[in-house]
């Protein structure tokens, strides 16, 4: 048995600490809100009152909803300091590459290892176990963090030694997600006007031309206009087209879709989508009834 903390037990944070209690590993877990806690306690886990006390388990996952919290969290705070030889921070979220390099720093100032571990997948891929870990650090830390990645997810992307190429990877994924999405939604509209069943059009593209998870589950999600419960908010999903822009200024790199995107998540937000599935940003185009 392994000691291992979960901090953040949102929509992801629940499942991956859940998966970790199955595989028998001593689980210390810690949530701004209590209830998540209490869900957890009761299946077997160790409840932690602070992130410091979370952080004496030695090795830590954490799952934030982004920059400011990760830099409260962990940055801006003395959760790093004192703790035991050895212990390791894999930050999960999905945070920005100016991020991700001032907490290698920080993390590395107080002797504590850094992981950047991003990941690929909705709430039942996390359940299941299944997720793609985008791991990148020091080879030796992923070879010690391993074991508790091959029970959350199928396979671990090695990408780098710096931490902020597996931010850039899950940044830039989820970007071209969000541009299949507007795609999708136009195609959906079109078809609709036209006369053609959605459902029918997006069945037969996904079994043809553009198979996957991606185009599969989105496209049903805008052919059923069903956008609650929501499995990645429009919110997050502008947050992380933010970083994606802000990534590209950086380097000079010019993202012309992406301006498009971020006019068409700026009026989802204004038309009170924040909180629906990011797939509800096709609704801003017109739609059969």
């Amino acid at each position: 048995m392994s000691s291992i903390a979960v901090v953040g037990l949102g929509a992801m944070g629940r499942p991956i600490a859940r998966n970790l209690l199955a595989a028998g590993h001593e689980v210390t877990v810690w949530n701004r809100s209590p209830e998540p806690v209490a869900e957890l306690v009761a299946e077997g886990a160790r409840p932690a009152d602070t992130v410091a006390e979370a952080m004496q388990a030695g090795t830590v996952l954490s799952l934030l909803s982004n920059d400011a919290a990760v830099a409260a969290t962990f940055l801006d705070s003395d959760v790093l300091t004192d703790l035991p030889s050895g212990t390791v921070h894999v930050n999960l979220a999905t945070v920005s590459t100016a991020l991700a390099r001032r907490a290698t720093e920080v993390h590395a100032e107080n002797g504590i290892g850094y992981v950047a571990a991003p990941v690929f997948g909705r709430v039942p891929v996390a359940e299941a176990g299944a997720l793609n870990v985008l791991a990148a650090g020091p080879a030796d830390l992923i070879d010690r963090v391993q074991p508790f990645f091959d029970v959350i997810g199928t396979r671990t992307w090695r990408l780098g030694e710096a931490p902020e190429q597996a931010n850039l990877v899950k940044i830039l994924g989820n970007y071209l997600i969000a541009a299949a999405i507007q795609s999708l939604g136009e195609a959906v509209s079109l078809a609709e006007a036209s006369g053609v069943d959605a459902h029918q059009l997006v069945e037969l593209l996904t079994s043809t031309l553009f198979p996957g998870p991606v185009y599969s589950s989105y496209g049903m999600l805008i052919a059923e206009r069903r956008y609650r419960p929501a499995g990645f908010t429009t919110e997050l999903g502008q947050k992380d087209l933010h970083l994606a822009l802000d990534t590209a200024a950086e380097h000079e790199v010019p993202l012309p879709v992406g301006e498009l995107l971020r006019s068409v998540f700026e009026q989802a937000i204004r038309d009170g989508l924040a909180h629906d599935d990011w797939a509800s940003i096709s609704e801003l185009q017109p739609r059969g009834n």
